[in-house]
């Protein structure tokens, strides 16, 4: 897995494209539930210099199930049935944030975006498995897909 600064440094265009499109809007995540269904909520996400992040109430189902198995799926959300200014997908594993100054740090960040989390809400960063972006020419699906290192040679097995 790599945090947000490691896969910028690998892949910048698609760091930036991907931030355009995840960034001061509702994103989807995918969680795994108990039972093994999936679940999906609107979120919102922030990358700060460091990380990926989305924030939540405490109580919130999204949380539970990333406590469990921190698996997920992050997706923007598309403009128009033609696919918009295109799609940007994120895979990997969730890590809730605890620590004190990370937290405040995150959540100032958080603000400059227009996001408005409040102290109470629980903290996940997403490392990033796998970053896949979609842009429409002229309707056609243009692909652009990324892998961390350390994922590569555990796929080509």
């Amino acid at each position: 897995m790599s945090t947000w600064s490691q896969f910028a440094a690998s892949a910048p265009e698609l760091a930036s494209y991907g931030k355009t499109r995840l960034e001061s809007r509702i994103a989807y995540l995918a969680t795994t539930r108990p039972d093994g269904a999936p679940r999906v909520h609107p979120v919102s996400s922030f990358v700060t210099d460091t990380g990926l992040f989305v924030y939540m109430e405490r109580s919130s189902p999204k949380g539970n199930d990333l406590r469990r198995d921190p698996r997920y799926a992050l997706h923007c959300t598309v403009e128009d049935n033609s696919g918009g200014r295109g799609e940007f997908l994120v895979t990997g594993h969730a890590i809730e944030i605890d620590d004190t100054k990370i937290r405040e740090k995150a959540f100032e960040q958080a603000r400059k975006t227009g996001c408005n989390p409040r102290e109470r809400y629980v903290l996940f960063e997403l490392r990033i498995r796998e970053a896949i972006a979609t842009r429409y020419e002229q309707g056609t699906p243009q692909r652009t897909k990324w892998k961390a290192a350390d994922q590569e040679t555990n796929d080509s097995r």
